[in-house]
């Protein structure tokens, strides 16, 4: 049985990780500052400040009376979205976490690490900042426009070099669309305010979808830094997709066919390297 830490496991999209591995077999160990409110009762929760390299040292090399290894590492703490706290703040938190998760990964010699990157790197807001052409994928240089994105950006570049430093090491960054559970979708679609959608282009992704891709790359055979842009395969709007980009962006170069209301996020590199397969949308939740 593989033994998988997660930190941040109590948050939205850590919770359904946590479930998602435990579901799957995994040994999963939770670390956060909280509990989780719906942890699985074999998942073991370890209290942990991530922003102490001493205490993530500790976490991957073993807890006594807990466990004494760990085989791979899944990040996803973080302030969650800009705005929460100054700025600077923020990005001091995300990025000295992410040090400290990366380096005592490395000293721990875990050679498998996914973490949560962000669809901010291609460049929200979108409807300031359009992209160079849809749909959007992983092939332009990161756009980083908000210290939080900022953060991604460096934390992507710093997995970059822990990986040429390490011929062996995976370091996958899955850059997560706007994340979303069946608590959200009575609010769904957002077709009487498009607008405020306007950002990430009316993308989205079921929080059970972006643990599937989780446990896709921790099981994924490769190595290296790769960054994968993980959103669900359709839109929060019942307005056709080609309506809205001729509304709100019609100078775009456009690559692919858009048909009905199909996301303007492309996950087909996760797709073909990773097996990513969603299965969940918010139109299966209609009242």
């Amino acid at each position: 049985m593989t033994r998988v830490v997660v930190t941040g496991g109590s948050g939205k999209l850590g919770r359904a990780v946590v479930r998602d591995l435990d579901e799957h077999g995994y040994d999963v160990v939770l670390l956060d500052r909280v509990p989780s409110p719906d942890k699985p009762e074999r998942v073991q929760f370890v209290r942990t400040d991530l922003g102490d390299y001493g205490q993530v040292l500790g976490a991957f090399t073993g807890v006594d009376d807990r466990y004494d290894h760990v085989d791979a590492v899944v990040h996803l703490a973080a302030i969650p979205a800009p705005g929460q706290v100054p700025d600077v703040a923020l990005i001091t938190n995300n990025v000295t976490a992410s040090i400290n998760v990366f380096h005592a990964a490395r000293a721990a010699r875990i050679k498998n690490l996914v973490w949560a990157s962000s669809e901010t790197l291609l460049g929200i807001p979108m409807s300031e900042h359009h992209p160079p052409y849809l749909p959007v994928d992983e092939e332009f240089a990161v756009r980083p426009k908000s210290s939080y994105s900022l953060g991604k950006a460096v934390e992507e570049e710093m997995a970059r070099h822990f990986t040429h430093w390490d011929p062996e090491l995976k370091m996958i960054g899955l850059r997560f669309s706007n994340v979303m559970d069946e608590t959200d979708y009575p609010a769904f679609p957002w077709d009487a305010s498009p607008e405020a959608k306007t950002f990430n282009l009316w993308s989205y992704i079921d929080s059970r979808d972006g643990a599937q891709a989780v446990r896709k790359a921790v099981e994924a055979e490769l190595t290296g830094f790769e960054a994968f842009v993980i959103a669900s395969p359709d839109t929060v709007m019942d307005t056709p997709t080609i309506e809205l980009v001729e509304r709100y962006v019609p100078d775009i170069e456009r690559r692919a066919d858009i048909d009905g209301v199909s996301s303007l996020l492309s996950s087909e590199k996760a797709r073909e390297l990773l097996g990513y397969a969603p299965e969940h949308t918010w139109r299966n939740h209609r009242s």
